[in-house]
């Protein structure tokens, strides 16, 4: 059984520091290389101890990428390049984005295996982007410690004990927390062996795709080693529409007839403006899938009207199989290992790492195939996919028209929303049986009891199994990348919907201090007059202070450039600077190259800072999370 060690690592000019903590006891190493003392002995025994140890992981964050190249670096030279060595490289790797290369050390090199919580989790993907502290926020440490001295900056003994402190009683402790919550998903990739155990769930599913590709005899690399790919300088949208679409209605047949007619260069933002109205409900089009939904309503179910929500099984790689669509260059062996992983999925049950892979090699082939880092790309793949996926729902759409006083409520990627007369259920039922076996495809239908809609991304859906499916704004079990903030306002706004009860009660009764913080982040942080965490947690008070974010001008820009290039006086420009108030002789376009840009994080509202929790006494203000409830409940009730 493998026993894992969460490790981190500090780099300033005159100290680093290497932090570890065994899992399996809770057993602490420090080890300081600074201009006050040198554990480097130590430090090399330590880590030629754990290359000797087979069933050992470090573990960190972002470990791969930062901490473990300055450990390996510095550990090869024997420490003979010093605390300064290590900050060197440390700088190195921050400021040289653009040639990362340089400085990464290859899996193939690590002298002990190392596990990513960061690549593991996808934080390495732009749109999910997380810091530790803001997962720290979302795990709710009672001691939220942010970084306590600037990089940089040449740290004196006391400040030294302080960091040495953050070090293995903040970042590290905090790694092991965050490795408990992500035990089950390393577990998972070690099933499948160690070259899976960074990668993330998206690609984990690819790389088993591919293995599979591969075992079946098909080439994906060149002569070069790159990926063969089918690479097009335009697609004519006709050769993507399957031949049996057809539609009755005339909006329908607007919109099939402008998809036969396009020929694109591009696969990126070319649909974000095709709609079509029908009996009163907007359907949108575009690459990502097909939206549309009421809006500011609730919609309830009751003994004479149903409401059913249907969704395609396993919509996107069920439509590659069963229309024998494939990317170009990989053929009809494509498809039967498409299908084949799909039969696969179903013979292991839901919640084991087998049915798990399989999903995820099903779902990430689909993405994959619009990306030209991928053995998958073929842009009239992606198209014919998303295209079509589209334009049969409308198909289903289009035949339930006939249904008497049916109306649809939502529509999305991959299925749609209606409430009919129960008498009709029958004829629904039928209708949509006809249109599984004309296309093959299998629907999967859910009741609910009521519906509350904003809008088609932000809703609250009760079955009638008593199961609630919260979106967007209503939604408070959320990712980790995701906002953790006041949680209070979805779960109160929740009640008020779902229970009939006041936004006041709901509120009031919620005890759970936690769901009451939120989260701020900026360059520099102020509570009035005092510099705060870059990371803040905090909560709206009665009591207390103001909270800003500043943002200082970009390097090189000076206040003597500003005020030249004004024609201000210094004394206009110190009062706008450091006030933050409108000056009409400053242009705030120009006044952003030079001055701080100052801006408050609650606007008109009093905070509290709580980055220990222990030492948060002022009262909450109540009415400022009132405000936010009603503004999830008014537009649905």
């Amino acid at each position: 059984m493998m026993d894992y060690y969460t490790n981190d690592i500090e780099t300033y000019p005159n100290i680093f520091t290497i932090a570890i903590e065994r899992f399996s006891d809770g057993a602490q190493w420090l080890f300081e290389m600074s201009s006050r003392k040198d554990d480097t002995v130590e430090a090399l025994n330590f880590l030629d101890m754990l290359e000797k140890m087979p069933d050992i992981a470090m573990v960190g964050f972002n470990n791969v990428g930062f901490d473990y190249p300055i450990i390996h670096q510095w550990w090869a030279s024997r420490g003979a390049i010093g605390y300064q060595g290590a900050y060197v490289i440390c700088e190195g790797i921050i400021n040289s984005q653009e040639n990362f290369h340089e400085h990464m050390v290859w899996e193939s090199d690590h002298r002990i295996r190392q596990i990513d919580l960061y690549k593991i989790h996808h934080f390495d993907n732009q749109a999910r982007r997380t810091s530790l502290k803001k997962v720290e926020f979302a795990m709710r440490v009672p001691s939220l410690m942010d970084l306590p001295f600037p990089p940089g900056t040449e740290l004196g003994y006391r400040e030294m004990d302080e960091l040495i402190d953050y070090n293995i009683n903040g970042d590290v402790v905090n790694t092991r927390e965050f490795l408990k919550e992500t035990l089950e998903a390393i577990e998972f990739r070690q099933t499948f062996g160690d070259k899976y155990i960074n990668y993330n769930d998206t690609k984990v599913g690819k790389q088993y795709f591919i293995e599979e590709l591969e075992k079946a005899g098909v080439t994906l690399k060149d002569s070069s080693n790159n990926w063969i790919q089918t690479r097009r300088p335009q697609i004519n949208l006709d050769d993507a529409v399957f031949s049996y679409v057809g539609f009755s209605h005339p909006e329908f047949q607007r919109i099939h007839q402008w998809f036969m007619e396009q020929v694109i260069t591009e696969t990126k933002g070319v649909f974000n403006d095709v709609s079509c109205t029908i009996d009163g409900f907007k359907y949108d089009f575009g690459l990502g899938g097909i939206h549309g939904s009421v809006e500011s309503q609730t919609v309830y179910a009751d003994e004479e009207y149903i409401i059913e929500d249907w969704d395609v099984a396993s919509y996107y790689p069920n439509l590659a199989i069963k229309n024998n669509v494939s990317p170009e260059h990989l053929g009809a062996t494509f498809c039967r290992i498409y299908e084949d992983v799909y039969n696969k999925r179903k013979q292991h049950a839901k919640g084991t790492p087998q049915n798990a892979v399989m999903k995820l090699a099903l779902n990430g082939v689909y993405g994959d195939s619009n990306s030209r880092f991928s053995p998958f790309y073929d842009p009239l793949y992606t198209m014919t996919i998303t295209i079509n996926g589209q334009l049969l729902l409308c198909m289903l759409a289009d035949a339930l028209r006939n249904v008497p006083d049916l109306t649809m409520i939502q529509i999305n990627t991959d299925g749609l929303t209606i409430r009919y007369p129960r008498c009709h259920y029958q004829t629904v039922h039928d209708t949509a049986s006809r249109w599984e076996a004309f296309t093959l495809l299998e629907l999967e239908h859910v009741e609910y009891e009521r519906m509350h809609i904003r809008d088609v991304n932000n809703y609250i859906a009760v079955g009638v199994d008593g199961k609630v499916k919260r979106k967007g704004a209503y939604e408070y079990d959320r990712g980790w990348h995701q906002n953790h903030s006041a949680l209070v306002v979805p779960k109160a706004a929740e009640r008020v919907l779902l229970e009939g009860i006041s936004v006041t009660q709901a509120v009031l009764e919620h005890s759970d201090i936690y769901d009451y913080c939120l989260v701020a982040k900026a360059p520099i942080l102020k509570l009035d007059d005092m510099q705060v965490q870059g990371t803040t947690r905090y909560y709206v008070s009665t009591q207390g202070g103001t909270l800003r974010a500043v943002k200082p001008p970009p390097k090189g820009m000076r206040k003597g450039d500003f005020k030249k290039a004004q024609g201000v006086s210094q004394a206009m420009y110190a009062q706008n600077n450091t006030t933050g108030a409108h000056n009409p002789n400053i242009h705030t376009k120009n006044r952003s190259k030079y001055a701080d840009v100052i801006s408050e994080v609650e606007k008109s509202w009093k905070t509290t800072v709580c980055n220990d929790m222990m030492g948060c006494t002022n009262p909450i203000n109540y009415e400022y999370y009132f405000d936010r409830v009603r503004k999830l409940v008014e537009p649905v009730s």
